[in-house]
């Protein structure tokens, strides 16, 4: 976090001051910020966010002993630390991010770095691998911060915002939610120099209440975007297509992602294999091949939507390729292959949703040579309320369509893949049911063979990457 006075973070978050050893108003902080006791260090500011089973409030001695130099709490707590008590930690901590991202931008734009950028993701799907891909080519630019794995809440999103300093060149924020408002919230507390929706999809439709309100939902981020700022539009998604108005409303331009030939930054002579992704990618009047190492077809746009924002923030093509083809995985449990040439397992169980397990199981047919075996292991996908029933069918009925040898499915929630897949001619022992992973592990330890090709996917409640984990050690 920049440096601020107890005074100054007492004021940004509408708190009370309650100095304690030797601190008064004028004592300046300059720490990281979290929520977790146990990375807090010297001089670092504690947040005592309560929790579901826990309440960070028990945990304020600790981070007072680890070194913590103010702690932000709901009620003062019997520790030797300085405290700033708020109504609500979870609401201090966005009200912090928005006073230092605000001072970061003001200062920046008086010094020789220039102005803070700030670049907001959301989407269905690929919010992850494109925050990645982007910090990935902007880094080599600049001072670039980005969330670690999906800090893409209410508290990882704004813990993120807090790792700026005056030097930050670009601030890359994922925008998750599960519910209308949520995007909202968190981008306004930046407004966005650059708005990128990637798809809109049934990721979390059970919370949104529908692909509309989905849609209503994402949309919330070209909103939020500054009056002459840029939206990053997904030109082959219909729905997406449709937030061009809202940003001509708000006065921002529109660059167009896509496969189609109306996208200012393109594809086609898609090849894909088992070591990546090879294309051609046509941005504006330039051209160039680019070899993504990360795997599946469905990564080509989300490495699209880093090109078109990064290019229309200044870097070229050509940097943007160079940069991209040093990427080997997307992040942990999202398409990391694991094992070895006799059995390749892909663990792709971070998280799931009917698209990106659609997806999943394409690339893993479409990886696999003659003479190897698709196997496919899948867990439930969360979050579709009403839909869960209808969607988890389709996959099953999906897996069967694509010609997936081996289809053993994992955990209660996901039954209903197993019963799809056996009603569409899966039965003579191709898909499998095992209500635990540890079943389904011993099932493929003594099943999987020389030549296979094995597919991990779940929703992370369901645990399959570790799974996934324990097959790419076994294998390797």
């Amino acid at each position: 976090m920049i440096a601020l006075t107890l005074a100054q973070l007492a004021d940004a978050v509408s708190g009370r001051l309650r100095p304690a050893g030797g601190d008064g108003p004028d004592t300046v902080v300059s720490g990281t910020v979290d929520t977790d006791s146990r990375l807090i260090g010297p001089g670092d500011v504690f947040v005592a966010k309560p929790g579901e089973t826990t309440d960070g409030h028990e945990f304020v001695d600790a981070a007072a002993a680890a070194g913590a130099a103010v702690a932000l709490v709901e009620r003062p707590v019997a520790a030797a630390v300085s405290q700033i008590v708020v109504a609500d930690a979870v609401a201090a901590l966005s009200d912090l991010a928005r006073e230092v991202v605000r001072r970061v931008r003001e200062h920046g734009a008086r010094n020789e770095h220039g102005a803070l950028r700030v670049i907001g993701i959301t989407g269905s799907n690929g919010k992850t691998t494109t925050k990645n891909l982007l910090a990935r080519i902007l880094e080599d630019e600049g001072e670039t911060v980005s969330p670690k794995a999906s800090f893409n809440n209410e508290v990882g999103a704004p813990l993120t915002m807090l790792r700026v300093s005056d030097h930050t060149r670009y601030l890359v924020s994922e925008f998750g939610a599960s519910a209308p408002g949520e995007i909202a919230r968190l981008a306004g507390l930046v407004d966005p120099d650059v708005g990128i929706v990637l798809m809109v999809g049934m990721a979390h439709a059970g919370g949104f209440g529908g692909i509309e309100a989905t849609l209503a939902a994402k949309s919330e981020l070209i909103r939020a975007v500054r009056p002459g700022g840029l939206a990053v539009l997904n030109a082959d998604d219909a729905r997406v297509a449709t937030m061009a108005a809202i940003a001509a409303e708000r006065g921002a331009e529109v660059r167009w992602f896509g496969r189609g030939p109306e996208a200012d930054v393109r594809a086609d002579d898609v090849e894909v294999t088992a070591d990546g992704t090879t294309f051609t990618v046509h941005a504006d009047d330039d051209t160039a091949t680019l070899r993504l190492r990360v795997l599946g077809e469905h990564h080509v746009m989300n490495a699209l939507a880093a090109i078109a924002a990064a290019t229309a923030l200044g870097v070229s093509l050509a940097d943007c390729v160079a940069r991209l083809e040093t990427v080997e995985i997307a992040e942990r449990w999202r398409m990391q292959p694991l094992g070895s040439d006799r059995v390749r397992i892909i663990n792709d169980a971070y998280n799931a949703s009917p698209d990106s397990m659609a997806a999943a199981l394409r690339t893993l047919a479409q990886i696999t040579r003659p003479g190897e075996r698709t196997v496919a292991v899948l867990g439930a996908m969360s979050e579709l309320g009403e839909y869960a029933e209808e969607e988890h069918d389709r996959i099953g009925l999906l897996a069967v369509r694509l010609g997936i040898q081996r289809i053993v499915i994992v955990g209660p929630e996901a039954r209903r893949m197993f019963l799809e897949a056996v009603a569409q001619g899966s039965w003579d022992g191709e898909a499998v049911f095992f209500a635990t992973a540890d079943e389904a592990f011993d099932y493929l330890q003594g099943e999987l063979r020389d030549g296979d090709r094995v597919l991990v996917k779940s929703s992370n409640s369901a645990g399959l990457r570790f799974l996934g984990d324990r097959l790419g050690e076994s294998f390797s």
